[in-house]
């Protein structure tokens, strides 16, 4: 049975129950003693360990399986809830999110052995069975114990060896190989009893070669069976380790093996080949059992996890696909009256058709838009738990508030901006908030909060990250550049505070003084930074001394496509992200000043720095008089609460444009970030003025 198509499905699903657990385990430890969470978290384990079971990871259905018999306990106040117990299941958590990470990279779950987390919860099984003289799910016994608790009636097999299977044990026998019967009682407590056959087999898969069962497979999957099922088995093992195998799955009662002995009765001529098609193996293995190593079993399985790798998906509203739909049935129209639209025709018409097509391409574009659009809150809902392990590996009392999980982003940016947040509040959390005695010598509340806020402004998305700790010591931060070697003593000299305090983004930068598993390893907030603008955002910081600081983040909202302003420059056309334009003006010529080597202009009583876009551009002119004009054309742009003039020859308007990229040949190039395709097919470049500053 192939189960890949229903990996995608998985996934989406397991990780979606996670994030539940997740939510409900940190309300669980504020309220142990509410019994809806217990039965809550209950209930998604008991769904994962069944579609894990079903897909055949079984070390996912072993660990669900074992909370499920803890928390049954708990469900039953048999046991009290303890913070023991508490990070005991926050450790099932991490170790099934990482094999869930795992399976959608690579098609497998990971090798790391979660054995000991799964002795960890069956003692605390037997831990309440001890203290009261029984449990509800007993600690597994010895094979032995229960092979001869077996009564008579278990050792009746019903599976016959048929002719063609004796083919198959004799050639079998003849080359050193053990044909065994195997009889496996499944728990009556088992709900999923498909789904453990399935297990079975696997593990049954990786010794050798099931030939036929009882009953047959089909029934098997259907579940059309009592307790019990058989197989026919073609391995290298023997019967007690066969049965010893089989024994570590979870809700298996009993194992019966039986050797197969074949009566002395010639051979037929023909030659039938080791591994007939056979009704139950739901997998078939090539050449003979025993190059069915572990080894060869991973090998197999990484080959399958490339090909298996789950694409990125985004789960949509079905009102926004029908709106979609709408779209692309006005736009067939709208080709069929072009169509129509005959040299003969008027230029009102054609005029009135383009500009109703220009429309539903406006609005086609909004809807297509949407539809990538997912809400924050899928990377928001790591948080919590990520503050409270720093808080209890730090020794501070710390708060999250969030706000705004509902804001929408487009899909590529919520897969880059989780790094750039998690070191942003990490960066709060060690650096910003102080110590719970600091805090209440300097008159502050004994918790300190960290506040993650998201909204919508304009074309951008707005992610601040704010907390109420000590703030950024400006007089550290320039001694430590100076000391690094970031700046000069002539340019500490006169420094503004906010450029000072825009130093720590300078890359290696770090005013940890102690290296730790949070910081001083000269990995600072450059990073932050690098990403943020890699997505064409915007990060800056604004500090207060004793009361904290908030690190704002400004993202555009698509990184597809964009509202531009278009420009001209000599004979070129350039391209201005319309988001980080401000306004546009005329200045005179004759009013620019020189500053430090940097024209600057007074413009609405502030300074306001120019930059001559044609020579950051290099963009040469033949015409000397072009450069000498007396008013000049200005597009004032802005950086967070920066603002610069940029000089152009003559703007062309407004228009929305196509991101294209460079390509990987011309990556990294300082200021353009990428182009576009003009209407006449020529090329126009993309400036990123975030660059300029």
């Amino acid at each position: 049975m192939d189960m890949s198509q229903y990996l995608e499905i998985f996934m989406d699903e397991s990780k979606e129950h996670l994030q539940h657990m997740n939510e409900i385990l940190l309300e669980l430890e504020k309220t142990p003693e509410d019994l809806k969470l217990i039965n809550e978290i209950f209930r998604i384990a008991h769904t994962i360990k069944g579609m894990s079971g079903t897909m055949g990871f079984t070390k996912v259905a072993t660990l669900t399986h074992e909370m499920e018999n803890v928390l049954h306990l708990v469900r039953n106040k048999e046991i009290p809830v303890t913070s023991v117990i508490i990070d005991v299941i926050f450790e099932c958590f991490d170790t099934l999110e990482n094999q869930i990470t795992s399976i959608e990279n690579n098609g497998a779950e990971n090798s790391n052995d979660s054995s000991a987390l799964v002795n960890k919860l069956v003692q605390i099984i037997n831990t309440k069975g001890a203290s009261s003289g029984g449990s509800v799910t007993e600690a597994p016994k010895a094979v032995e114990v229960k092979a001869q608790a077996a009564s008579s009636a278990d050792s009746d097999f019903n599976i016959e060896v048929g002719q063609a299977q004796e083919h198959v044990v004799q050639k079998a026998n003849e080359i050193g190989l053990n044909a065994i019967k195997v009889k496996i009682v499944l728990s009556s407590s088992c709900m999923l009893k498909a789904a453990r056959a399935f297990i079975v087999f696997n593990t049954l898969e990786q010794f050798g070669e099931v030939i036929g069962s009882y009953p047959i497979a089909e029934e098997i999957e259907d579940e059309k069976f009592d307790e019990s099922f058989e197989v026919l088995y073609v391995t290298k093992l023997d019967e007690k380790t066969t049965e010893n195998e089989i024994m570590n799955i979870s809700e298996v009662d009993r194992v019966i093996t039986e050797l197969v002995v074949l009566s002395e009765r010639p051979m037929e001529d023909k030659e039938v080949p080791l591994y007939e098609e056979r009704e139950a193996a739901p997998e078939r293995v090539n050449d003979a059992p025993q190059s069915s190593s572990k080894v060869d079993k991973k090998e197999e399985k990484g080959e399958k996890g490339e090909k298996g790798k789950t694409a990125k998906t985004v789960r949509v509203d079905i009102d926004r696909l029908d709106n979609l739909m709408n779209l692309v049935s006005e736009l067939i129209i709208i080709k069929t009256r072009l169509e129509d639209n005959d040299s003969t025709s008027s230029k009102q018409n054609m005029g009135e058709a383009i500009e109703y097509l220009e429309r539903i391409t406006t609005s086609l574009h909004d809807a297509v838009m949407k539809v990538r659009m997912v809400p924050v809150e899928r990377t928001f809902n790591r948080f919590p738990r990520m503050v409270r392990d720093l808080s209890k590996d730090l020794g501070k009392s710390i708060k999250l508030l969030m706000s705004g999980e509902e804001t929408e982003v487009d899909r590529t940016v919520i897969d880059e901006i989780g790094d750039p947040l998690i070191h942003l509040i990490r960066n709060s959390i060690d650096h910003g908030i102080e110590s719970p005695e600091v805090r209440l010598a300097a008159a502050k509340p004994e918790h300190g909060t960290v506040a993650l806020r998201a909204y919508p402004d304009g074309n951008t998305v707005v992610i601040e990250v704010e907390d109420d700790g000590a703030g950024i010591n400006a007089e550290r931060v320039l001694a430590k550049a100076l000391s690094k070697g970031v700046i000069t003593q002539k340019e500490a000299e006169n420094m503004p505070h906010q450029e000072i305090v825009n130093l720590l983004f300078k890359p290696g930068f770090s005013t940890a003084e102690v290296i730790t598993d949070l910081s001083g390893r000269g990995v600072g907030l450059d990073v932050v930074k690098t990403k943020i603008e890699s997505l064409n955002g915007t990060v800056e910081v604004k500090t207060t001394l004793g009361q904290g600081s908030k690190f704002t983040i400004r993202l555009p909202l698509t990184l597809a496509i964009i509202q531009a302003l278009m420009v001209n420059l000599n004979q070129e056309k350039y391209a201005l992200p319309l988001n980080n334009i401000k306004e546009i003006t005329t200045i005179n010529g004759k009013s620019i000043s020189l500053v430090q080597n940097q024209e600057v202009v007074l413009y609405r009583n502030k300074t306001l720095p120019l930059i001559r876009l044609n020579e950051v551009l290099q963009v040469p002119y033949h015409n000397e008089e072009i450069l000498d004009k007396e008013d000049l054309i200005v597009v004032v742009v802005k950086k967070g609460d920066t603002e610069a003039g940029l000089v152009v020859d003559s703007l062309i308007g407004q228009q929305e444009i196509v991101i294209k990229s460079l390509g990987k040949y011309l990556t990294g190039v300082r200021v353009i970030a990428g182009a576009t395709i003009l209407g006449n097919g020529g090329v126009a470049l993309i400036v990123d003025p975030n660059q300029l500053f």
